[in-house]
């Protein structure tokens, strides 16, 4: 693989699959609990892990943290309009912003996609405050979350994908 090859055309399978939905349950887990677990050489695990990290596939091990339970318990959502070939300078200053907890480049009514979380109403105007003051963001549509149905998840694909024996 060279090394500007992520190797993203190369398929997970379905050893691959399981070994990430242990992972999730437990990430704490070690190679060696993990290969006793699925049965495999501790190398393989080891290998499979390392190949996963080199692609991205595996991005680290944080912990799984509850915002509302930090005290940041609103959750909004911000469609950006922003001047043409400005996205990085924008990505960059809205980094900036402690609160700005994702973005996307999106195609659409709008040019990027705002995750957000404030403490209160009072605090979502200041975190709004700071994301207009950026000059290169012409319009804004924010939306507030009112509750969370579906969380973010990769489960179900991994699931599919163990289920399937890697076909």
């Amino acid at each position: 693989m060279t090394p500007n090859d992520t190797g993203a055309d190369e398929a997970l399978d379905a050893l691959d699959a399981k070994l990430l939905l242990l992972l999730s349950d437990e990430p704490r887990l070690g190679v060696l609990e993990c290969s006793r677990r699925l049965g495999v050489a501790r190398g393989t695990v080891q290998a499979r892990m390392d190949r996963m990290l080199r692609r991205g596939v595996l991005q680290g091990f944080p912990p799984d943290l509850d915002l509302a339970a930090m005290g940041y318990g609103l959750t909004a959502f911000a469609v950006l309009e922003i001047a043409q070939g400005q996205r990085a300078a924008v990505a960059a200053r809205l980094a900036a912003i402690d609160e700005v907890c994702e973005v996307h480049a999106t195609t659409g009514q709008g040019d990027l996609f705002v995750r957000m979380v404030a403490r209160s109403n009072a605090d979502l105007q200041r975190v709004i405050d700071n994301v207009v003051a950026v000059p290169e963001v012409r319009r804004t549509s924010t939306s507030i979350a009112l509750s969370t149905p579906v969380p973010p998840r990769v489960r179900p694909l991994l699931e599919r994908l163990a289920a399937s024996g890697g076909e």
